[in-house]
This record gives structure tokens, C-alpha cells and sequence, in this order.
């Protein structure tokens, strides 16, 4: 059930990266997703957005900020350069800008955070994927690039 709007920060364990997300979609009603590719499963990454949201991306020291591709190269997964944390992932699709958030990388987990759904995107080609994430990732306002 929609709510008013409400805000979560996140980011890396030293500090050093962070965002701050933007959502109507309360927690329990978030679509928490477990990727099954083997980024996601060796960072333990759950991943949630809203296409109604605002994802704002902070690195006060862009070096510490590594913008990570691998398999179809159609994202930029966000590192932490000095912790290693990932903390979301970003598109430059042709409308605008998109994100999701890794949950794990909020400074506090919300009270009746939904279930964790896993999945896997292995079907897609290139242009499946960017469509996906056109239509479900959060609007990206702020990248620190």
C-alpha cells in the first residue's frame, strides 16, 4: 500500500560511497530480488527499486568509487574502492538514468522488509535487460560521475 514518501540512506562500511533512495512503496511491499548470476551471490546482494522512486549516488572522493561491468556490460555495478562493499548498481539508458540499491547497504534495515524473491536474468539479451531496467529500476537524480 502506497505511503507518503519515504527516505533510506545506505552505503559502503567506511563511508566513503554512499545514496539515498526515495520511495512511496513501503517496505514490506518492496520487491526485494536475490540475482542468481554469480556477482549477486558472491556479494550476497538484494536488490529492491521503484520506478516512482529517487536514487541519489554520493562519493565525496570519486576515487573511492569503482564502476564495475561484467557479462553483457549494459550496468555499472558501484564498489566501494577502499571497503569493498557494493552498494547498487546504475544504467545510462537513452530516456535518462536508472538504479537499484543493495539492501544490505542501508544504514538501517526498515521494519517488515518484504521476502527476498530469488531470480535470474541468464534469458536476457542486451536489449531485453536495458528494457527491464528501464521499466523497473528507480530514476537516478545524482551520480557522483
Amino acid at each position: 500500500m502506497p505511503m507518503s514518501d519515504s527516505t533510506y540512506d545506505g552505503g559502503c562500511h567506511c563511508g566513503a560511497v554512499g545514496f539515498r533512495y526515495t520511495t512511496v512503496i513501503s517496505p514490506e511491499d518492496w520487491s526485494v530480488r536475490a540475482c542468481q548470476c554469480r556477482f549477486c551471490r558472491m556479494h550476497d546482494a538484494l536488490s529492491t527499486s521503484d520506478p516512482g522512486g529517487n536514487l541519489q549516488i554520493f562519493a565525496p572522493e570519486p576515487t573511492a568509487l569503482r564502476r564495475y561491468r561484467f557479462a553483457l556490460k549494459t550496468a555499472d555495478f558501484l564498489i566501494c574502492t577502499r571497503c569493498g562493499i557494493y552498494i547498487g548498481a546504475v544504467i545510462d539508458a537513452t530516456a535518462a538514468r536508472f538504479g537499484i540499491i543493495n539492501t544490505h547497504a542501508l544504514n538501517e534495515t526498515p521494519p517488515g522488509i518484504a521476502a527476498v524473491g530469488a531470480i535470474s536474468y541468464d534469458n536476457e539479451d542486451a536489449s531485453g535487460r536495458i528494457n527491464r531496467r528501464e521499466e523497473c529500476w528507480t530514476p537516478v537524480s545524482a551520480v557522483p560521475w
